[in-house]
């Protein structure tokens, strides 16, 4: 579910309760700044909030900005320098600028596209949902795209793949791990946010649907599994494949892949030895640097999760 879904459910919550709330969210970026485009923050008519524009200054004074818009029922985008007046506070005094929509709603306004947003938010399904706002005399629209996690396969329900869970989850990861071992893939072992599947890891990935938003770590128990598991995926059209082990393993396992047909073009989509170089040697070490090439891979040439600003009268882009 992407991360933005509860602020929009609670958004809706507020409507719905015949409350009138609005929708703050960060439309543009120049420079540095403690939050990218897409970060949208809800603020309700008793002046409580939730999600986050990166705290600080900058958000007090949305909240107190957005506050006295809803009141009038009005919309608009405001500007932020980061410097002495807004990043003084949090130590962002670095020139970055900051363009935040926010619209407000009241009782009756339509949100069935929030609505439908949210719903597919709650369902992995790709959304996004429509602001408008009015600034400079024009009637502005922009599109807030909801991130919907990626799937992280982990083969191997081991020491290893429950330390890279634990931190997926909390890094907006769609978790599964697969394990033939009904002990180590047991909820005792895994947060509740963790899809467990048990049996043979092998079988279980090739069945699998793998799609490019996929992503696979292979951290079984040892080398016969470890190769089984990344035959069963080599071939597939997962956007990452990582796998545990020295430079030598996966010599040995790439030898033998090549001898079943595997192409040099395949064998080189594989990340080995998984994880970014920190010297990690302790398992929670190990899981962190794996985390965080996750992490930069995911957000290689990351798209914009945000579009716009469109005229909505006169039907053209700004």
């Amino acid at each position: 579910m992407s991360e933005l879904t509860p602020v929009l459910e609670s958004f809706l919550a507020e409507v719905d309760a015949g409350r009138s709330a609005a929708l703050c969210a960060v439309v543009a970026t120049r420079g540095s700044t403690p939050q990218s485009a897409g970060a949208t923050m809800l603020l309700t008519s008793d002046f409580s909030a939730q999600g986050t524009l990166g705290g600080g200054c900058v958000e007090a004074e949305v909240k107190r900005r957005a506050f006295e818009l809803l009141q009038a029922g009005a919309s608009t985008v405001l500007d932020f320098v980061l410097d002495h007046d807004y990043g003084w506070d949090d130590g962002l005094i670095c020139g970055g600028r900051m363009d935040i929509a926010v619209a407000s709603f009241g009782p009756g306004d339509d949100v069935s596209a929030i609505r439908s947003a949210a719903e597919a938010g709650r369902s992995r399904r790709a959304a996004s949902f429509p602001l408008d706002v009015t600034h400079d005399g024009r009637r502005l629209r922009y599109d807030v795209r909801l991130e919907i996690p990626p799937t992280l396969l982990i083969a191997g329900a081991g020491h290893v793949g429950q330390a890279v869970a634990k931190l997926a989850v909390d890094l907006d990861f769609h978790v599964v791990a697969i394990d033939d071992r009904a002990d180590m893939a047991c909820r005792d072992r895994f947060d509740d946010r963790v899809e467990l599947l048990v049996g043979d890891i092998a079988e279980t990935l090739r069945r699998y649907p793998i799609d490019p938003s996929s992503y696979v770590v292979i951290v079984t128990r040892g080398h016969q599994n470890d190769e089984q598991a990344l035959d069963a995926v080599i071939r597939s059209e997962a956007g990452y494949i990582g796998l545990i082990g020295s430079k030598r393993k996966a010599k040995l396992i790439f030898e033998d892949l090549r001898q079943g047909g595997v192409s040099e073009d395949l064998l080189s989509r594989v990340h080995t030895p998984i994880g970014m170089a920190i010297g990690a040697v302790l398992v929670p070490e190990i899981a962190v640097s794996i985390a965080a090439e996750l992490v930069a891979h995911r957000r290689r040439g990351h798209a914009s999760m945000v579009t716009g600003p469109v005229d909505v009268t006169a039907s053209s882009v700004v």
